[in-house]
């Protein structure tokens, strides 16, 4: 296993995520039964070549469907989606974010083109738990319409993955939903257009500050059982973990940071002086990937 296994593996997840090109044919987006389950990352329901759902978009219909369920006494809680997520999360933290989130891949290969680098005050990492908490949960929770359903307020507001893979798309393939653009689909269309340029100058900008999946994973990061770990003895401070981590993450002011992805990136080719290592709670520090010196 080399250092371009986690490019390999991206590719890969970004291809199978999205991997129904019936749709140029057909006009329309994949119903099949496999639209039954969750992507790991950030894929949306509603891209034409999308054969998963996406688990934030899955989590708002089940938070907004909720009063209308207990009413008609049909009440059943996604227990699928809250524990498919908890269960990633208790494994392995914010790992999918680094390795199986195509979102988060398209920012990485942007900010590969050549130009002057930016960081982000570290409190607006702090943004994603807004969204996670506010337009994930709250909002679809409180604030429903005359027939009880609350809406997907992240999807339908903010999402630029959606914007992107969906909202696009579709009206190429649909021309009678060109009628129907309006201020919605411009204001979506800025946050998209300015997170593709931010993406240049800043490293993975909206995971970092506004993914309320990411959001979700951190909070596992430090008690999941796929950790990492700082060696404090072998560490010199060079932070050249700092300067290759695509979070922007200085690893020895903590290991398991809440923007942590488990890229393995430090350790793989950055630390020079065994102060990193990747370990499973209950096991010895284990070399899941193969460092290349």
């Amino acid at each position: 296993m080399t250092k371009h296994l986690r490019r390999i593996i991206q590719t890969i997840v970004t291809f199978l995520n999205n991997s129904y090109f019936g749709f140029i044919w057909t006009k329309k987006i994949f119903q099949g039964p496999t639209k039954a389950f969750c992507a790991p990352g950030l894929n949306c329901y509603s891209c034409p070549a999308s054969v998963l759902a996406c688990p934030m978009g899955a989590l708002q219909v089940i938070l907004g469907n909720i009063r209308v369920s207990i009413s008609s006494m049909k009440y059943h809680f996604g227990f699928y989606v809250v524990g498919f997520l908890g269960t990633i999360g208790m494994l392995v933290g914010r790992f999918p974010c680094g390795w199986l989130c195509p979102f988060g891949f398209l920012q990485e290969l942007i900010h590969k083109i050549p130009s002057k680098k930016f960081n982000i005050p570290s409190k607006l990492q702090y943004g994603k738990y807004i969204f996670l908490f506010g337009f994930v949960i709250i909002l679809p929770l409180l604030i429903v319409d005359e027939f009880g359903y609350g809406i997907t307020w992240f999807c339908k507001y903010v999402c630029p993955a959606g914007t992107l893979t969906a909202g696009i798309p579709l009206m190429f393939l649909d021309n009678s939903l060109q009628r129907l653009i309006g201020v919605l689909f411009y204001n979506k269309l800025i946050i998209l257009i300015f997170l593709l340029v931010s993406m240049v100058f800043i490293r993975r900008p909206f995971c970092r500050t506004i993914c309320p999946l990411g959001g979700f994973y951190s909070l596992f990061n430090k008690v999941s059982i796929l950790r990492m770990s700082h060696n404090k003895d072998k560490c010199v401070r060079c932070y050249q973990c700092y300067r290759d981590c695509p979070m922007h993450l200085k690893f020895p002011d903590g290991a398991n940071q809440l923007n942590c992805i488990r890229c393995f990136k430090c350790y793989t080719d950055s630390c020079k002086f065994g102060a990193i290592s990747i370990e499973l709670v209950g096991a010895q520090k284990t070399d899941l990937i193969k460092k290349e010196i």
